[in-house]
């Protein structure tokens, strides 16, 4: 590194730092970044400033990232999304060669909502009425080839059942569809959305997409999709990527500052009352779960035909 190199890297960051998020305000991945922008000072020393670009299953959000000066003024709030939208065919950008990943910060599951007045109270209930009434039951998530909606196509195959997925811009919105009565179901990643209409009663939780239950309280009865019978389970995860080649002392110092952010007592209590498990992990071990998630992915999309859904669903 030469002498004025090294002299913009001690100085970084100068300035406030552009956080992209692919999904509406409100979403889990918005309220991740409003969270961490919190601390920002703190711990870079400049504020965050997040920016929504919402719409084609997190797509738009990605190409402006992908897109943007590898300066380190420009970073973005990734999902599991940033590997599956590849598999479905073509993307402008190649997401995970186009951009780094810097640090993740959390563990998403994924749960399947209903109002509370439904005929169904479980999976068992629902997949027996949607057996008799095919194509009768819509289900709406936070856009097309989202893990969300990777999920739900996979709980409609394994049960043998027919439902309309209905794309959305973000939880928010899909919130709003099903308490309208538009949709008969909602996917979510975080209880956050959900937590206070579960606890007045107005919506259902009818499993978790887990391994185990979730310890949140208010959630540690919801039963998971395995244990009513349903072989669906997958642990999605949010973090922060930046565009390929940022300059590495840069690089170095910004996931110092995300580092710190991350492991903030007060992040991961705010975390944690959100229902949101903190997992941080550094660029090498996040990248290798990308490299993971790929393998992994690419053979449920492939073993339940998700792309070419997908691809009709676009017609």
């Amino acid at each position: 590194m030469g002498a004025k190199e090294s002299m913009v890297a001690e100085k970084y960051p100068e300035k406030p730092i552009t956080v992209i998020v692919p999904f509406v305000a409100g979403s889990s991945s918005d309220i991740l970044a409003r969270a961490l922008e919190k601390s920002a000072h703190k711990h870079l020393g400049q504020p965050l400033v997040v920016v929504n670009v919402p719409g084609g299953g997190a797509t738009l959000g990605m190409n402006e990232l992908a897109g943007a000066k590898p300066d380190g003024y420009t970073i973005g709030i990734v999902a599991t999304s940033v590997i599956l939208q590849p598999l479905y065919g073509q993307t402008r950008y190649h997401y995970p060669s186009a951009l780094e990943p810097l640090v993740n910060v959390v563990s998403s599951h994924v749960m399947l909502a209903t109002l509370a007045d439904k005929p169904w109270k479980n999976l068992n209930e629902l997949v027996s009425y949607a057996k008799q009434h095919p194509g009768e039951i819509k289900v709406g998530h936070s856009g097309l080839g989202t893990s969300v909606h990777v999920t739900e196509e996979m709980f409609a195959k394994e049960a043998g059942i027919t439902i309309k997925q209905v794309p959305f811009r973000g939880e928010s919105e899909v919130l709003a569809a099903l308490l309208g009565g538009h949709v008969q179901l909602m996917g979510a990643y975080s209880p956050t959305v959900l937590k206070e209409h579960v606890k007045s009663g107005t919506i259902r939780i009818l499993g978790v997409a887990e391994e185990n239950r979730l310890t949140l309280p208010g959630f540690e009865n919801v039963p998971t999709f395995k244990e009513q019978g349903i072989n669906v389970a997958f642990n999605f995860w949010s973090g922060i990527a930046a565009p390929k080649e940022m300059p590495l002392a840069e690089k170095a110092r910004l996931i110092s500052g995300l580092r710190e952010m991350v492991n903030d007592p007060e992040f991961k209590e705010n975390m944690e009352k959100l229902g949101m498990s903190v997992q941080y992990m550094g660029p090498e071990d996040f990248g290798d779960r990308w490299i993971e998630d790929n393998k992994k992915l690419s053979k449920i999309v492939k073993e339940t035909g998700i792309a070419e859904l997908i691809a009709a669903q676009k017609n």
